[in-house]
């Protein structure tokens, strides 16, 4: 059976958000997504490009990634929505490979089994996410926007609030927001998006 994949791109880099934030990982940006992110209904514009893409196949997925990884044996499927593209021949062949599976999801979508590390990042009402409990959540959030009430049904070991990027940067009101809003929840924590400060991918 013929398992092909569109992927915009490769890259090897650091995680800059998150529990993970400074570790080394092989990124694969899966094309499509099933959400258009604006700065009017999210808070945010989305800033990645993931239209584009070429098809590739299963064993040839897996061998891009060794050679452009190397030593690091930890992979963080994004997208774009991977939750469209991920299933259980693909999570097999990096498992029997040996790598360690994470995932960035906006969690409208069910996720296959095998993963290792899940982080949700929810663009749209908690009523509509398919995924629920997982490693962690992290909520983007602009001026005036707030928290939704996470009843017991959603279940993770770290909740983030990240301030939301402008094209110039990160606007001290909206870092100061933030800050107000864990004062006011404290079992949330920040997250900044590291790898635009450290100036990498």
């Amino acid at each position: 059976m013929s398992h092909e994949y569109k992927i915009n791109e490769i890259f090897y880099s650091l995680q800059g958000e998150g529990a993970r934030a400074g570790s080394a990982n092989v990124f694969i940006r899966f094309s499509n997504c099933n959400l258009r992110c604006t700065v009017e209904q999210n808070g945010f514009d989305c800033d990645t490009e993931f239209i584009s893409g070429k098809q590739m196949g299963l064993s040839e997925l897996v061998e891009a990634v060794v050679k452009i990884g190397g030593k690091c044996r930890s992979v963080i499927f994004t997208g774009g929505e991977p939750g469209l593209s991920l299933n259980d021949p693909l999570i097999a062949a990096f498992k029997k490979a040996g790598y360690y599976l994470a995932v960035e999801s906006n969690g409208t979508v069910a996720l296959p089994e095998g993963l290792d590390w899940i982080c949700i990042s929810p663009k749209t009402a908690l009523h509509t996410l398919k995924v629920k409990k997982g490693n962690e959540i992290k909520f983007v959030r602009n001026l005036d926007q707030m928290l939704p009430p996470l009843s017991p049904e959603y279940d993770w070991e770290h909740k983030w609030i990240s301030p939301a990027f402008r094209s110039d940067g990160l606007a001290p009101e909206v870092l100061a927001h933030c800050i107000q809003l864990i004062k006011e929840n404290p079992e949330w924590k920040l997250s900044t998006q590291q790898h635009k400060i450290w100036k990498v991918r």
